[in-house]
């Protein structure tokens, strides 16, 4: 099968940052789906993985992100049959989907949302999972959450850009959301969120008296604004963070506000098995009944055509460079 993957962890504006190869196909294990590829998503974990873990030999295939039919199954698979369209994340411990052919475990998996194209849906299971499980098992909102209000900084990536569509259809919370550039700040308005803010600017300064920020959901430079969001939120709040903090954090300064911090990684149930490893699935479900119910819509910014080598260099390109509205996919041919 055809495949786009690494051998060196090279900046991506090298030549070889990224290949075109021929792999053998993989095989479904007893949990497994073998996916023929439509489509697939570029994600901030990506440029990490390819940055930081050269393969020991051979060639390392990235991706996270894939919408694809199934044809084939592992003996212990339910729930599904050949031929079904699915949506997943997968596992970062295993070989990514930037491929013609992928496994996944079932129980991470999900079926596609109808109402959405190939590159629509490819651009959101694992920004979806990050924000649902971020908003609902860290911060722990829920629909009676009309007294709090939740700031997200850096809305509108891939995972602000769902986060903020969450929050607004499963929760009663006020969303204050930040951009910081004119279509950024257009793109977060319309996805429906009651205040924008400018994180390049001091972000208490521009609240008033009324935004009483309660949850802190900090999804970009988690460092870079750390004091400033200890200074704003109520005391007793909570903050999740996604990202690799450039700098320690220092959590002393968590006391006297008594504020708690929560880790989200997407890939904790799947990389430990979790016993409650089959929510993922039950979660992208909910997604995708969302989605074809009209209250989410796909945070796809941009499709950059085929995937190949050429293109997804440009992809990871964009993606290190901060700037990205919305999600980045690219179409599998067969």
């Amino acid at each position: 099968m055809k495949a786009v993957a690494y051998q060196q962890s090279l900046r991506i504006d090298q030549p070889e940052a990224l290949l075109d190869v021929e792999l053998d196909a993989p095989e479904p294990s007893d949990n497994d789906l073998l996916v023929k590829v439509s489509a697939v998503a570029v994600n901030p974990v990506d440029t990490k993985v390819r940055q930081r873990a050269a393969p020991e030999q051979g060639y390392k295939v990235l991706g996270w992100d894939a919408v694809g039919e199934i044809i084939d199954m592992g003996k212990n698979v339910t729930g599904f049959q050949p031929g079904d369209r699915i949506w997943y994340a997968g596992d970062v411990t295993r070989p990514g989907c930037n491929a013609q052919q992928h496994v996944v475990d079932y129980r991470i998996a999900a079926h596609a949302p109808t109402s959405l194209d190939d590159s629509q849906a490819a651009a959101m299971p694992l920004t979806s999972i990050t924000a649902f499980e971020l908003l609902f098992d860290r911060l722990q909102l829920d629909q009676h959450s009309n007294e709090r209000t939740l700031l997200i900084i850096g809305a509108a990536g891939g995972v602000g850009s769902v986060m903020v569509q969450l929050a607004k259809q499963l929760t009663s919370a006020r969303v204050i959301a930040t951009a910081s550039r004119p279509e950024s700040k257009q793109w977060v308005t319309a996805l429906g969120a009651d205040l924008v803010i400018d994180h390049s600017a001091p972000l208490a300064a521009q609240l008033s008296e009324e935004d009483t920020v309660t949850d802190v959901a900090l999804l970009t430079h988690s460092d870079q604004y750390f004091d400033d969001v200890i200074e704003l939120i109520q005391p007793q709040g909570r903050i999740g963070i996604i990202d690799d903090p450039a700098s320690p954090l220092d959590i002393t300064r968590l006391k006297q506000k008594s504020l708690s911090l929560h880790w989200e990684f997407m890939f904790t149930r799947a990389m430990f098995e979790t016993h409650d490893i089959k929510a993922q699935g039950r979660l992208l479900s909910q997604i995708s009944a969302l989605v074809d119910n009209g209250q989410l819509r796909s945070s796809l910014g941009k499709n950059m055509g085929e995937l190949n080598a050429e293109n997804l260099i440009k992809a990871h390109a964009e993606v290190e460079s901060g700037k990205t509205i919305g999600k980045i996919a690219l179409t599998v041919p067969q």
